[in-house]
């Protein structure tokens, strides 16, 4: 298994133990499916859903195959948990892509990601994530959350914060003093009644 999902597995499962159980989950960006196989197991009765661009050949679950700019295919408020690993800053546009998975998330939201404060994280991102995926071909835009701007955006579309973990320990060692700073997860729970008016601010 990867050390480096194994590790972000750890941080979510005590987060996703403690939602109400969720009917209906969806993967944004869910790669080759990992995460989505590893939900699917912890809720083997909820409806799973999985989304990308492309599909990986090695796929553990087969994927809803959407363009890339283009609005996710599925109805307002129509899941009750959306969560995105390492996805939004590959988006052209994050901010876009928040209000899409807010959309559609009746619920919650859980991010995991990367976020900056100075340009020498920036740096250090941009170097890791090119290195990280020229691989696989996944285009590195370098879109990164400074500080915490996308919980701001957030907030303003009813979301609230319920619990961060930041520095996220997603490496050990040396790497992990250096980069673990840059590395976060985040717990988001719509407010009460907030969901009609985040559907307006999203359009």
């Amino acid at each position: 298994m990867n050390p480096y999902r194994k590790k972000i597995w750890a941080q979510f499962l005590p987060l996703l133990n403690d939602l109400e159980h969720p009917e209906s989950i969806l993967d944004f960006g869910c790669g080759d499916g990992w995460f989505a196989s590893q939900v699917g197991a912890l809720w083997p009765d909820s409806q799973r859903l999985a989304i990308d661009i492309k599909r990986r050949d090695n796929a553990l679950v087969e994927p809803i195959i959407y363009a890339p700019g283009a609005p996710l295919p599925f109805p307002d408020g129509s899941v009750d948990l959306v969560y995105a690993v390492d996805v939004l800053h590959h988006c052209n546009s994050p901010e876009y892509y928040l209000d899409e998975i807010s959309r559609v998330s009746r619920h919650y939201l859980l991010i995991k990601d990367h976020t900056y404060t100075s340009w020498m994280g920036y740096a250090a991102l941009a170097i890791l994530d090119e290195l990280g995926n020229r691989k696989f071909g996944i285009p590195s835009p370098q879109n990164y959350q400074r500080g915490s701007r996308w919980t701001e955006h957030l907030a303003q579309r009813g979301w609230t914060l319920q619990k961060t973990i930041h520095p996220c320990p997603c490496h050990s060692g040396l790497l992990g003093a250096l980069t673990n700073p840059l590395q976060y997860i985040a717990l988001y729970q719509r407010s009460a009644g907030s969901f009609d008016a985040a559907k307006l601010q999203s359009r």
